[in-house]
């Protein structure tokens, strides 16, 4: 059963007409995402299905003995498991918190019951894949040609906007390792925003003091990846 902490919402449960909401939501419980817990491994067998309230789910890949690189973020826009509504059980990467908060939870087997039962679901499921679908595609080539700051910058607004606070918890390693580039990389860009006084950092705590110079400093991918949900949402 869904408590107080659910005020704030999930935007794709929010898309579903009150009736079939409400039920939905009976169906949840609250949990809190943990800093740096795993949630699901790749190609393992689903659980739970979480649709973040507070906070955000990294989906990361490793290669090798490489650090991991993330692929997309996940928070209160989307969920983590979407996948059951292809029929698949697992993720295509691992799913770690990088931003700690809460997210309403579901057994995998109710959501394969919602999905039978709620006609409204599937739908928004399936318009969310293919928003997820396109996030990676344009992550792909913007790792491969834009540089760092930029990415840096873009990394921080996704990151500002499922936060829902100014200021969050991320060393330079963690950028690192998310970008996929050397840590020293990570504080000439950090450093660079910094004079710009777009971002203020001290002792692994950044917080957004410009937000709207901070998006003119992004790649354009933001704004494509912004447009892109919106289009398939609003």
């Amino acid at each position: 059963m869904v408590g107080a902490a659910a005020s704030v919402v999930n935007r794709l449960i929010a898309g579903l007409p009150r009736k079939q909401r409400i039920q939905f939501l009976d169906r949840c419980e609250t949990v809190e995402l943990t800093m740096g817990s795993a949630l699901c491994g790749i190609n393992e067998p689903l659980q739970h299905v979480y649709f973040p309230l507070v906070g955000f789910i990294s989906l990361v890949i490793s290669l090798g003995r490489r650090p991991p690189l993330e692929l997309g973020l996940i928070g209160n826009e989307g969920m983590l498991g979407a996948t059951l509504a292809l029929g698949v059980n697992g993720a295509p990467a691992r799913a770690i918190v990088q931003g700690a908060g809460s997210a309403l939870r579901m057994n995998a087997e109710q959501l394969r019951r919602e999905l039978r039962d709620c006609p409204a679901l599937r739908p928004i499921l399936s318009r969310y894949l293919y928003v997820q679908l396109t996030q990676l595609s344009r992550s792909a080539g913007c790792i491969h040609f834009h540089e760092v700051a930029p990415r840096l910058a873009r990394w921080l607004l996704m990151t500002h906007d499922r936060a829902h606070v100014d200021h969050f918890r991320l060393t330079h390693e963690l950028l690192a390792d998310m970008l996929g580039v050397r840590r020293s990389g990570v504080t000439i860009a950090a450093g660079a925003l910094k004079d710009r006084k777009l971002i203020s950092y001290n002792r692994g705590e950044i917080t957004v003091t410009n937000r709207r110079g901070l998006e003119a400093a992004s790649c354009e991918c933001y704004g494509a990846t912004v447009d892109d949900y919106d289009r398939h949402f609003n």
